[in-house]
């Protein structure tokens, strides 16, 4: 897999800014079938930072409903990407 298949988006949240600020830690959405050590690689190569730990957890997708009819959201792969001290990586860059 090449790292722009592995890597999906990155998780912006008001949860994931305070990890970011706090811990250094960063949260993305990953491809399903990736492990940890592809997804260190993909983001070392596409951010040009160090990797020190990969936490991953699959997340059930959640039930939604139209009136009489329900639906479901896919379900999705989540990694939690601790990088080195000193490194960042800004997804938001200017003012």
């Amino acid at each position: 897999m090449i790292p722009y298949e592995i890597i999906k988006r990155p998780l912006i949240t008001e949860k994931t800014n305070t990890q970011k600020e706090l811990a250094n830690q960063l949260s993305f959405e990953v491809d399903r079938r990736a492990n940890r050590i592809e997804i260190k690689r993909a983001i070392e190569s596409l951010f040009n930072v160090r990797v020190v730990a990969v936490r991953t957890m699959q997340m059930r997708g959640k039930i939604k409903r139209r009136g009489r009819i329900l639906g479901k959201r896919p379900d999705w792969k989540k990694a939690i990407v601790t990088l080195r001290p000193g490194e960042r990586i800004d997804f938001f860059e200017g003012a």
